[in-house]
Protein backbone atom coordinates (compact mmCIF):
# COMPACT_ATOMS: atom_id res chain seq x y z
CA UNK A 1 0.00 0.00 0.00
CA UNK A 2 2.74 2.43 0.96
CA UNK A 3 4.75 1.57 -2.12
CA UNK A 4 2.17 3.18 -4.41
CA UNK A 5 2.98 6.55 -2.78
CA UNK A 6 6.70 6.15 -3.44
CA UNK A 7 8.20 7.92 -6.47
CA UNK A 8 8.18 5.42 -9.36
CA UNK A 9 11.85 6.08 -10.08
CA UNK A 10 12.80 5.26 -6.48
CA UNK A 11 10.71 2.11 -6.57
CA UNK A 12 12.27 0.95 -9.85
CA UNK A 13 15.84 1.77 -8.81
CA UNK A 14 15.72 -0.17 -5.55
CA UNK A 15 13.15 -2.77 -6.71
CA UNK A 16 11.19 -2.09 -3.54
CA UNK A 17 7.81 -3.46 -4.58
CA UNK A 18 9.45 -6.28 -6.55
CA UNK A 19 11.01 -7.56 -3.33
CA UNK A 20 7.78 -7.19 -1.39
CA UNK A 21 8.80 -4.19 0.71
CA UNK A 22 7.75 -0.57 1.17
CA UNK A 23 9.61 2.70 1.56
CA UNK A 24 8.42 2.98 5.16
CA UNK A 25 9.63 -0.54 5.93
CA UNK A 26 13.03 0.16 4.38
CA UNK A 27 13.46 3.34 6.43
CA UNK A 28 12.51 1.59 9.67
CA UNK A 29 14.89 -1.25 8.80
CA UNK A 30 17.69 1.25 8.24
CA UNK A 31 17.05 2.84 11.62
CA UNK A 32 17.12 -0.59 13.29
CA UNK A 33 20.43 -1.55 11.66
CA UNK A 34 22.02 1.79 12.51
CA UNK A 35 20.87 1.55 16.12
CA UNK A 36 22.32 -1.95 16.42
CA UNK A 37 25.65 -0.94 14.87
CA UNK A 38 26.09 2.35 16.74
CA UNK A 39 28.43 0.78 19.28
CA UNK A 40 31.24 0.63 16.69
CA UNK A 41 31.62 4.41 16.92
CA UNK A 42 32.62 3.95 20.57
CA UNK A 43 34.45 0.65 20.35
CA UNK A 44 36.65 1.24 17.30
CA UNK A 45 38.31 4.41 18.68
CA UNK A 46 38.92 2.65 21.99
CA UNK A 47 40.56 -0.38 20.38
CA UNK A 48 42.72 1.68 18.01
CA UNK A 49 43.47 4.07 20.88
CA UNK A 50 44.40 1.31 23.35
CA UNK A 51 41.93 2.75 25.88
CA UNK A 52 42.17 0.88 29.17
CA UNK A 53 45.18 -1.22 28.11
CA UNK A 54 48.03 -0.40 30.48
CA UNK A 55 51.35 0.44 28.89
CA UNK A 56 49.93 0.90 25.40
CA UNK A 57 48.27 4.32 25.68
CA UNK A 58 51.12 6.28 24.04
CA UNK A 59 50.78 4.18 20.88
CA UNK A 60 47.07 4.73 20.37
CA UNK A 61 45.27 6.95 17.90
CA UNK A 62 43.30 10.00 19.16
CA UNK A 63 39.66 9.21 19.90
CA UNK A 64 38.04 12.13 17.96
CA UNK A 65 40.11 11.44 14.86
CA UNK A 66 39.27 7.72 14.86
CA UNK A 67 35.59 8.43 15.45
CA UNK A 68 35.60 10.77 12.45
CA UNK A 69 37.12 8.28 10.03
CA UNK A 70 35.06 5.42 11.47
CA UNK A 71 31.80 7.29 10.79
CA UNK A 72 32.99 8.61 7.43
CA UNK A 73 34.14 5.28 6.00
CA UNK A 74 31.12 3.38 7.31
CA UNK A 75 28.78 6.01 5.89
CA UNK A 76 30.33 6.18 2.43
CA UNK A 77 30.79 2.43 1.96
CA UNK A 78 27.31 1.58 3.26
CA UNK A 79 25.88 4.10 0.81
CA UNK A 80 27.89 2.38 -1.93
CA UNK A 81 26.45 -0.99 -0.90
CA UNK A 82 22.92 0.38 -1.13
CA UNK A 83 23.33 2.28 -4.38
CA UNK A 84 25.60 -0.15 -6.28
CA UNK A 85 24.70 -3.60 -4.94
CA UNK A 86 21.11 -2.80 -3.82
CA UNK A 87 21.10 -5.03 -0.78
CA UNK A 88 20.32 -4.22 2.89
CA UNK A 89 23.90 -4.81 4.07
CA UNK A 90 25.72 -2.22 6.19
CA UNK A 91 29.48 -1.90 6.58
CA UNK A 92 31.80 -0.53 9.26
CA UNK A 93 35.20 -1.16 10.82
CA UNK A 94 35.40 -4.88 11.52
CA UNK A 95 35.79 -6.01 15.11
CA UNK A 96 38.65 -8.47 15.28
CA UNK A 97 40.28 -6.85 12.28
CA UNK A 98 40.76 -3.63 14.25
CA UNK A 99 42.12 -5.72 17.12
CA UNK A 100 44.55 -7.30 14.66
CA UNK A 101 45.76 -3.83 13.67
CA UNK A 102 46.11 -2.57 17.24
CA UNK A 103 47.34 -5.53 19.24
CA UNK A 104 49.20 -7.60 16.65
CA UNK A 105 50.60 -5.21 14.06
CA UNK A 106 51.24 -2.19 16.28
CA UNK A 107 51.68 -3.52 19.84
CA UNK A 108 53.31 -6.88 19.06
CA UNK A 109 55.02 -6.43 15.69
CA UNK A 110 56.01 -2.82 16.47
CA UNK A 111 54.69 -1.37 13.22
CA UNK A 112 53.69 2.27 13.14
CA UNK A 113 50.00 2.94 12.59
CA UNK A 114 50.62 4.14 9.00
CA UNK A 115 52.45 0.87 8.30
CA UNK A 116 49.67 -1.17 9.92
CA UNK A 117 47.09 0.61 7.79
CA UNK A 118 49.27 -0.17 4.78
CA UNK A 119 48.74 -3.86 5.59
CA UNK A 120 44.98 -3.25 5.50
CA UNK A 121 45.19 -1.43 2.17
CA UNK A 122 47.26 -4.31 0.75
CA UNK A 123 44.83 -7.00 1.91
CA UNK A 124 41.91 -4.98 0.56
CA UNK A 125 43.59 -4.67 -2.83
CA UNK A 126 44.29 -8.41 -2.79
CA UNK A 127 40.65 -9.21 -2.07
CA UNK A 128 39.54 -6.80 -4.81
CA UNK A 129 41.80 -8.55 -7.32
CA UNK A 130 40.38 -11.90 -6.26
CA UNK A 131 36.85 -10.63 -6.83
CA UNK A 132 37.58 -9.02 -10.20
CA UNK A 133 39.48 -12.02 -11.56
CA UNK A 134 37.21 -14.73 -10.18
CA UNK A 135 40.00 -16.16 -8.04
CA UNK A 136 37.71 -15.99 -5.03
CA UNK A 137 36.11 -19.23 -6.24
CA UNK A 138 39.52 -20.92 -6.19
CA UNK A 139 40.26 -19.68 -2.68
CA UNK A 140 36.82 -20.71 -1.43
CA UNK A 141 37.31 -24.22 -2.79
CA UNK A 142 40.82 -24.49 -1.32
CA UNK A 143 39.97 -23.94 2.34
CA UNK A 144 37.69 -26.33 4.25
CA UNK A 145 34.54 -24.67 5.54
CA UNK A 146 35.28 -25.75 9.10
CA UNK A 147 38.58 -23.86 9.05
CA UNK A 148 36.72 -20.77 7.81
CA UNK A 149 34.32 -21.13 10.73
CA UNK A 150 37.19 -21.63 13.17
CA UNK A 151 38.79 -18.35 12.08
CA UNK A 152 35.63 -16.45 12.95
CA UNK A 153 35.29 -18.28 16.27
CA UNK A 154 38.91 -17.58 17.17
CA UNK A 155 38.40 -13.89 16.47
CA UNK A 156 35.32 -14.00 18.70
CA UNK A 157 37.36 -15.45 21.57
CA UNK A 158 40.03 -12.84 20.97
CA UNK A 159 37.46 -10.04 21.12
CA UNK A 160 35.94 -11.45 24.32
CA UNK A 161 39.37 -11.54 26.00
CA UNK A 162 39.94 -7.91 25.02
CA UNK A 163 36.57 -7.03 26.53
CA UNK A 164 37.48 -8.70 29.82
CA UNK A 165 40.85 -6.93 29.83
CA UNK A 166 39.21 -3.56 29.15
CA UNK A 167 36.83 -4.23 32.01
CA UNK A 168 39.68 -4.97 34.41
CA UNK A 169 38.47 -8.51 35.06
CA UNK A 170 41.38 -10.32 33.41
CA UNK A 171 45.05 -9.41 33.83
CA UNK A 172 48.37 -10.97 32.86
CA UNK A 173 49.07 -13.95 35.08
CA UNK A 174 52.15 -15.08 37.02
CA UNK A 175 52.92 -18.56 35.78
CA UNK A 176 49.72 -18.52 33.72
CA UNK A 177 48.71 -16.80 30.50
CA UNK A 178 45.97 -14.72 32.12
CA UNK A 179 44.33 -14.72 35.53
CA UNK A 180 41.49 -13.12 37.44
CA UNK A 181 42.22 -9.65 38.78
CA UNK A 182 42.92 -10.03 42.51
CA UNK A 183 41.47 -6.58 43.22
CA UNK A 184 37.85 -6.54 42.12
CA UNK A 185 36.80 -4.02 44.77
CA UNK A 186 36.84 -1.00 42.51
CA UNK A 187 34.17 1.25 41.05
CA UNK A 188 35.27 0.50 37.49
CA UNK A 189 34.75 -3.23 38.08
CA UNK A 190 31.24 -2.53 39.34
CA UNK A 191 30.53 -0.52 36.20
CA UNK A 192 31.76 -3.34 33.95
CA UNK A 193 29.71 -5.94 35.87
CA UNK A 194 26.63 -3.74 35.62
CA UNK A 195 27.16 -3.31 31.88
CA UNK A 196 27.65 -7.03 31.28
CA UNK A 197 24.51 -7.97 33.21
CA UNK A 198 22.31 -5.29 31.65
CA UNK A 199 23.55 -5.81 28.09
CA UNK A 200 23.27 -9.59 28.39
CA UNK A 201 19.70 -9.24 29.62
CA UNK A 202 18.80 -6.90 26.76
CA UNK A 203 20.33 -9.29 24.21
CA UNK A 204 18.53 -12.26 25.81
CA UNK A 205 15.25 -10.39 25.56
CA UNK A 206 16.05 -9.61 21.90
CA UNK A 207 15.68 -5.88 22.40
CA UNK A 208 16.51 -3.85 19.28
CA UNK A 209 19.72 -1.91 19.77
CA UNK A 210 20.63 -3.93 22.87
CA UNK A 211 24.37 -3.31 22.50
CA UNK A 212 23.93 0.45 22.18
CA UNK A 213 21.45 0.58 25.06
CA UNK A 214 23.95 -1.35 27.19
CA UNK A 215 26.72 1.12 26.38
CA UNK A 216 24.49 4.12 27.09
CA UNK A 217 23.16 2.84 30.42
CA UNK A 218 26.62 1.79 31.59
CA UNK A 219 28.11 5.13 30.58
CA UNK A 220 25.41 6.96 32.51
CA UNK A 221 26.20 4.95 35.64
CA UNK A 222 29.95 5.52 35.18
CA UNK A 223 29.41 9.26 34.73
CA UNK A 224 27.29 9.51 37.87
CA UNK A 225 29.93 7.67 39.90
CA UNK A 226 32.83 9.64 38.42
CA UNK A 227 31.15 13.00 38.95
CA UNK A 228 30.29 12.03 42.53
CA UNK A 229 33.95 11.08 43.07
CA UNK A 230 35.09 14.43 41.62
CA UNK A 231 36.39 12.82 38.40
CA UNK A 232 38.97 10.69 40.22
CA UNK A 233 37.88 7.33 38.75
CA UNK A 234 38.38 8.27 35.09
CA UNK A 235 40.18 11.23 33.56
CA UNK A 236 40.64 12.91 30.17
CA UNK A 237 36.93 13.61 29.80
CA UNK A 238 35.92 9.94 30.12
CA UNK A 239 32.73 9.34 32.14
CA UNK A 240 32.28 13.09 32.62
CA UNK A 241 29.63 15.56 31.54
CA UNK A 242 30.72 16.92 28.12
CA UNK A 243 31.41 20.62 27.76
CA UNK A 244 29.89 20.59 24.26
CA UNK A 245 27.72 18.35 22.13
CA UNK A 246 28.76 19.19 18.57
CA UNK A 247 32.32 19.44 17.25
CA UNK A 248 33.81 19.76 13.78
CA UNK A 249 35.10 16.42 12.47
CA UNK A 250 38.86 15.88 12.41
CA UNK A 251 40.01 14.33 9.12
CA UNK A 252 43.72 14.26 10.01
CA UNK A 253 44.06 10.47 9.73
CA UNK A 254 42.92 10.24 6.11
CA UNK A 255 45.75 9.16 3.84
CA UNK A 256 48.08 8.26 6.72
CA UNK A 257 49.18 4.84 5.48
CA UNK A 258 52.46 3.37 4.28
CA UNK A 259 53.71 0.20 2.60
CA UNK A 260 56.97 0.31 4.58
CA UNK A 261 55.75 -2.69 6.56
CA UNK A 262 57.42 -4.92 3.94
CA UNK A 263 60.86 -3.65 4.91
CA UNK A 264 60.06 -3.65 8.63
CA UNK A 265 58.68 -7.20 8.82
CA UNK A 266 60.61 -8.74 5.95
CA UNK A 267 58.95 -9.70 2.68
CA UNK A 268 57.68 -13.20 3.47
CA UNK A 269 56.54 -12.36 6.99
CA UNK A 270 54.68 -9.38 5.54
CA UNK A 271 53.08 -11.65 2.95
CA UNK A 272 51.96 -14.06 5.70
CA UNK A 273 50.47 -11.19 7.68
CA UNK A 274 48.59 -9.82 4.66
CA UNK A 275 47.26 -13.27 3.76
CA UNK A 276 46.08 -13.99 7.31
CA UNK A 277 44.05 -10.81 7.65
CA UNK A 278 42.79 -11.16 4.08
CA UNK A 279 41.46 -14.65 4.76
CA UNK A 280 39.75 -13.54 7.95
CA UNK A 281 38.17 -10.54 6.22
CA UNK A 282 37.16 -12.36 3.05
CA UNK A 283 35.53 -15.43 4.52
CA UNK A 284 33.79 -13.60 7.33
CA UNK A 285 32.08 -11.51 4.66
CA UNK A 286 31.03 -14.57 2.67
CA UNK A 287 29.40 -16.17 5.69
CA UNK A 288 27.73 -12.95 6.79
CA UNK A 289 26.26 -12.12 3.39
CA UNK A 290 24.95 -15.60 2.64
CA UNK A 291 23.50 -15.96 6.15
CA UNK A 292 21.64 -12.64 6.09
CA UNK A 293 20.50 -13.08 2.49
CA UNK A 294 19.08 -16.47 3.38
CA UNK A 295 17.14 -14.96 6.27
CA UNK A 296 15.75 -12.32 3.88
CA UNK A 297 14.81 -14.94 1.26
CA UNK A 298 17.04 -13.22 -1.29
CA UNK A 299 18.89 -16.38 -2.40
CA UNK A 300 17.94 -18.16 -5.62
CA UNK A 301 16.95 -21.80 -5.93
CA UNK A 302 20.63 -22.82 -5.95
CA UNK A 303 21.37 -21.01 -2.73
CA UNK A 304 23.23 -18.20 -4.50
CA UNK A 305 22.76 -14.46 -4.12
CA UNK A 306 22.11 -12.71 -7.46
CA UNK A 307 24.69 -9.98 -7.99
CA UNK A 308 27.00 -11.44 -5.33
CA UNK A 309 30.07 -10.05 -7.09
CA UNK A 310 28.78 -6.50 -6.59
CA UNK A 311 28.40 -7.12 -2.87
CA UNK A 312 31.89 -8.60 -2.66
CA UNK A 313 33.37 -5.76 -4.71
CA UNK A 314 31.95 -3.10 -2.41
CA UNK A 315 33.09 -5.07 0.63
CA UNK A 316 36.63 -5.49 -0.73
CA UNK A 317 36.87 -1.80 -1.60
CA UNK A 318 35.65 -1.05 1.93
CA UNK A 319 38.73 -2.84 3.24
CA UNK A 320 40.91 -0.60 1.08
CA UNK A 321 38.97 2.48 2.21
CA UNK A 322 39.44 1.49 5.86
CA UNK A 323 43.20 1.43 5.39
CA UNK A 324 43.23 4.69 3.44
CA UNK A 325 41.32 6.46 6.21
CA UNK A 326 43.06 4.71 9.16
CA UNK A 327 39.74 3.38 10.44
CA UNK A 328 40.85 -0.25 9.94
CA UNK A 329 39.36 -2.68 7.43
CA UNK A 330 35.64 -2.14 6.89
CA UNK A 331 33.47 -5.19 6.33
CA UNK A 332 29.84 -6.26 6.05
CA UNK A 333 28.22 -6.42 9.48
CA UNK A 334 26.21 -9.32 10.83
CA UNK A 335 24.13 -6.65 12.63
CA UNK A 336 22.57 -5.99 9.23
CA UNK A 337 20.31 -8.87 10.21
CA UNK A 338 18.48 -6.52 12.59
CA UNK A 339 17.29 -4.45 9.63
CA UNK A 340 16.38 -7.56 7.68
CA UNK A 341 14.32 -8.75 10.64
CA UNK A 342 12.41 -5.45 10.40
CA UNK A 343 11.62 -6.18 6.74
CA UNK A 344 14.52 -4.50 4.95
CA UNK A 345 15.06 -6.08 1.54
CA UNK A 346 16.71 -3.45 -0.66
CA UNK A 347 19.59 -1.03 -0.83
CA UNK A 348 17.35 1.76 0.49
CA UNK A 349 17.89 0.28 3.94
CA UNK A 350 21.64 0.69 3.49
CA UNK A 351 21.23 4.24 2.20
CA UNK A 352 19.41 5.17 5.42
CA UNK A 353 22.17 3.58 7.51
CA UNK A 354 24.87 5.37 5.51
CA UNK A 355 23.26 8.78 5.93
CA UNK A 356 22.91 8.27 9.69
CA UNK A 357 26.59 7.29 9.96
CA UNK A 358 27.62 10.47 8.15
CA UNK A 359 25.54 12.57 10.55
CA UNK A 360 27.55 11.02 13.40
CA UNK A 361 30.65 12.87 12.20
CA UNK A 362 29.70 15.91 14.23
CA UNK A 363 29.09 14.32 17.65
CA UNK A 364 32.52 13.10 18.82
CA UNK A 365 32.34 14.90 22.23
CA UNK A 366 29.43 12.67 23.25
CA UNK A 367 31.18 9.49 22.13
CA UNK A 368 34.36 10.54 23.95
CA UNK A 369 32.79 10.17 27.39
CA UNK A 370 32.26 6.42 27.02
CA UNK A 371 34.66 4.47 29.33
CA UNK A 372 36.27 1.18 28.26
CA UNK A 373 34.28 -0.55 31.01
CA UNK A 374 31.12 0.34 29.09
CA UNK A 375 32.28 -1.12 25.77
CA UNK A 376 34.01 -4.15 27.34
CA UNK A 377 30.69 -5.97 27.87
CA UNK A 378 29.81 -5.40 24.22
CA UNK A 379 33.07 -7.04 23.14
CA UNK A 380 32.31 -10.04 25.34
CA UNK A 381 28.82 -10.39 23.84
CA UNK A 382 30.08 -9.94 20.28
CA UNK A 383 32.46 -12.78 21.12
CA UNK A 384 29.42 -14.83 22.09
CA UNK A 385 27.73 -14.05 18.77
CA UNK A 386 30.80 -15.23 16.88
CA UNK A 387 31.05 -18.39 19.02
CA UNK A 388 27.59 -19.64 18.09
CA UNK A 389 28.81 -21.35 14.91
CA UNK A 390 31.11 -23.67 16.89
CA UNK A 391 28.44 -26.37 16.77
CA UNK A 392 28.67 -26.49 12.97
CA UNK A 393 32.26 -27.77 12.99
CA UNK A 394 32.71 -31.52 12.40
CA UNK A 395 34.40 -32.35 15.71
CA UNK A 396 34.09 -36.08 15.08
CA UNK A 397 36.88 -35.86 12.49
CA UNK A 398 40.23 -35.19 14.23
CA UNK A 399 41.73 -34.18 10.90
CA UNK A 400 39.60 -31.03 10.91
CA UNK A 401 38.72 -30.78 14.61
CA UNK A 402 42.32 -30.45 15.82
CA UNK A 403 43.28 -27.70 13.32
CA UNK A 404 40.02 -25.91 14.11
CA UNK A 405 40.78 -26.08 17.84
CA UNK A 406 44.31 -24.74 17.31
CA UNK A 407 42.96 -21.90 15.18
CA UNK A 408 40.49 -20.89 17.88
CA UNK A 409 42.73 -21.08 20.95
CA UNK A 410 46.02 -19.81 19.53
CA UNK A 411 44.45 -16.46 18.59
CA UNK A 412 43.41 -15.32 22.08
CA UNK A 413 46.26 -17.08 23.93
CA UNK A 414 48.95 -15.44 21.79
CA UNK A 415 47.01 -12.21 21.19
CA UNK A 416 47.52 -12.73 17.46
CA UNK A 417 45.05 -13.50 14.69
CA UNK A 418 47.98 -14.27 12.39
CA UNK A 419 49.27 -17.01 14.70
CA UNK A 420 45.84 -18.59 14.97
CA UNK A 421 45.20 -18.70 11.23
CA UNK A 422 48.70 -20.02 10.59
CA UNK A 423 48.43 -22.72 13.26
CA UNK A 424 45.20 -23.97 11.75
CA UNK A 425 46.45 -24.08 8.18
CA UNK A 426 49.79 -25.69 8.94
CA UNK A 427 48.31 -28.34 11.25
CA UNK A 428 45.55 -29.17 8.76
CA UNK A 429 48.04 -29.79 5.94
CA UNK A 430 50.44 -31.80 8.13
CA UNK A 431 47.69 -34.03 9.57
CA UNK A 432 46.21 -34.61 6.10
CA UNK A 433 49.60 -35.65 4.70
CA UNK A 434 50.47 -37.92 7.64
CA UNK A 435 47.18 -39.79 7.44
CA UNK A 436 47.55 -40.32 3.69
CA UNK A 437 44.96 -37.83 2.50
CA UNK A 438 47.36 -35.41 0.84
CA UNK A 439 45.36 -35.51 -2.38
CA UNK A 440 42.40 -33.93 -0.58
CA UNK A 441 44.41 -30.78 0.17
CA UNK A 442 44.12 -28.07 -2.48
CA UNK A 443 47.51 -27.05 -3.97
CA UNK A 444 46.83 -23.44 -2.99
CA UNK A 445 46.56 -24.53 0.63
CA UNK A 446 50.01 -26.13 0.46
CA UNK A 447 51.41 -22.79 -0.70
CA UNK A 448 49.68 -20.84 2.06
CA UNK A 449 50.74 -23.36 4.73
CA UNK A 450 54.35 -23.17 3.50
CA UNK A 451 54.32 -19.38 3.93
CA UNK A 452 52.98 -19.71 7.46
CA UNK A 453 55.49 -22.43 8.33
CA UNK A 454 58.29 -20.13 7.26
CA UNK A 455 56.66 -17.36 9.30
CA UNK A 456 56.66 -19.48 12.48
CA UNK A 457 60.23 -20.73 12.01
CA UNK A 458 61.52 -17.25 11.19
CA UNK A 459 59.76 -15.83 14.24
CA UNK A 460 61.53 -18.21 16.65
CA UNK A 461 65.10 -17.48 15.61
Amino acid sequence: MATTAAPPGLDRFFKISERGSTVRTEIIAGLATRLTMAYILFVNPQILGFSGIKGLEPLGLPFPQVLTVTALTAGVMTLAMGLFANYPFALAAGLGLNAFVAFTLVAADKLSYPQAMGVIVAEGILITIFVLTGLREMVLNAIPMDLKRAIGIGIGLFIAIIGLVNGGIVVAGTGTIVTLNTNLRHWSILVFAFGLVVTSALVARRIKGALLLGIVSTTILATIINEAKHLTIWGNGIAALPHKIVESPDFHLIGKFSFDFFSTLGFWTAVAVVISVMLSDFFDTMGTVIGIAGEANLLDENGRLPGMNRVLLVDSLAAVAGGLTSSSSNTTYIESASGVSEGGRTGLTSVVVGILFLLSLFFSPIAGIVPPEATGPVLVIVGYFMMTIVREINWSDPGIGIPALLTMIVMPFTYSITNGVGAGFVSYVIVAVLRGRWREVHPLLYAVAAIFLWYFIHGTV
